[in-house]
């Protein structure tokens, strides 16, 4: 994965800005030497990065192609349909629309389209891995509608299905959301259809995680049941950060209108164009090949760390997500997150379900993007264990990392 794009812009810009070159060069520093583990990020291609940089980053495109609010959008509105045509092809979707600058933005419009303020909602909550936009009190959608939380099961830490099914019938929401940030298994999207259809809600998967797996073929996919489909375009995708948005054919102009005018002004046309491509490059045979080693290595990790003492939730993973709590190593998640930072492994902390606890969230998206397979993913294990135990310093544990991602650079030079 050649890295010609960004070099050539710090080029421009060593010319231009000084300052501000050392900063971009410093941060693929950072990427290329440490182990990128977040589960919400991945390294974008060179051609992605071309179009994010390109001079559609110049041009104002209020509205949707050929209803403008501005003149000259005549080449731009070809690349927002060929984004949109690619993204209804690669999921199956009657409608998308791929103008929200963000996954919460895609939520707040599907939000808008179907829901008024005060309106009743069911949701995973926070403590079990709902997103800050399931009725955080800190959020728009926990000041603005009435947000009910089902959880997992105390002993799987699986979503307590059941529990789904009684609350909705309780409360009769008027949406029932399925989706999370930091749950590690597929979503039965069949059983909430049924679920919203007995009490007349409306079903909005935010797949935002699992939805470059869906791409790939190796998770399945919330279209066929969900009234409204929201999602980001990076993550597992390995697109540009952005959102869109899915939906039958009935929802379509509520949608459209929930993005433009009422909850976004100007599209971002270089990110549309950059989605494009990354629609382009997911409908391939090595993309599907990605999608599923992605899974894979993230089930041998996921191994490789409950061998090392964590305890990891649900007992694996059926995604590239993985959430663990490295208690019995006697550390928190943030005293883990720590350690394992200064020895060059780049990850987050999560809300683990039934307590207060802070575990680790983690993902083998960018990992896998450089080519790493489930020997390095032993490999890794074995550096946690070694850091979060305290057998090993962080300088010698970084040592190894930088071996390691020598190996598997981001991006050739």
């Amino acid at each position: 994965m050649p890295v010609t794009h960004t070099l050539d812009a710090a080029d421009v810009l060593r010319r231009q800005d000084p300052e501000l070159a050392e900063i971009l060069l410093g941060e693929l520093d950072r990427q290329s030497t440490t182990l990128q583990l977040v589960a919400a990020e991945n390294f974008c291609s060179p051609a992605v990065l071309a179009a994010l940089g390109s001079p559609l980053a110049n041009k104002y495109a209020e509205g949707y192609p050929g209803a403008r609010h501005h003149g000259g959008c005549e080449i731009v509105d070809v690349a927002e349909r060929l984004a949109v045509d690619r993204a209804k092809a690669l999921f199956r979707a009657e409608h998308a629309n791929v103008q929200s600058h963000s996954g919460s933005s895609a939520v707040l419009a599907a939000y808008a389209a179907l829901l008024r303020p005060g309106d009743t909602v069911l949701a995973l909550g926070l403590p079990y891995g709902g997103h800050l936009t399931h009725g955080s009190p800190a959020n728009f959608s926990g000041r603005w509608f009435d947000f009910v939380g089902y959880g997992v099961d105390a002993e799987t830490g699986l979503i307590d299905y059941d529990q789904v099914r009684t609350l909705a019938r309780n409360h009769r929401p008027k949406a029932i959301v399925c989706g999370s940030i930091a749950y590690p298994r597929h979503i039965d999207y069949a059983l909430f259809r049924e679920v919203a259809d007995e009490v007349g809600a409306y079903l909005i998967a935010d797949a935002a995680h699992p939805m470059g797996l869906v791409a790939g073929g190796a998770a399945p996919s919330p279209v066929p049941y969900a009234d409204i489909v929201c999602a980001t375009t990076h993550k597992v995708l390995r697109g540009p950060r952005g959102g869109m948005i899915l939906c039958g054919a009935e929802l379509a102009e509520r949608v459209d209108r929930a993005v433009f005018p009422f909850t976004q002004g100007g599209a971002q046309m270089h990110t549309i164009a950059a989605k494009a491509v990354a629609f382009g490059e997911a409908a391939t045979p090595d993309f599907t090949a990605y999608a599923r080693q992605v899974v894979a290595n993230a089930r041998v990790l996921a191994a490789g760390l409950a061998a090392e003492g964590l305890v990891v939730t649900t007992g694996g993973t059926d995604t590239h997500l993985i959430t663990a709590d490295p208690a019995p190593l006697g550390v928190d998640g943030r005293g883990a997150r720590g350690r394992l930072a200064a020895a060059g492994m780049v990850l987050d902390c999560c809300a683990l379900p039934h307590g207060d606890a802070r575990g680790l969230r983690l993902g083998t998206a960018a990992v896998t993007t450089q080519g790493m397979g489930e020997e390095e993913m032993g490999l890794i294990a074995g550096l946690f264990g070694n850091v979060l135990r305290g057998e090993v310093e962080s300088q010698r544990a970084r040592d190894h990392v930088r071996e390691l991602t020598g190996r598997f650079p981001p991006y050739s030079r």
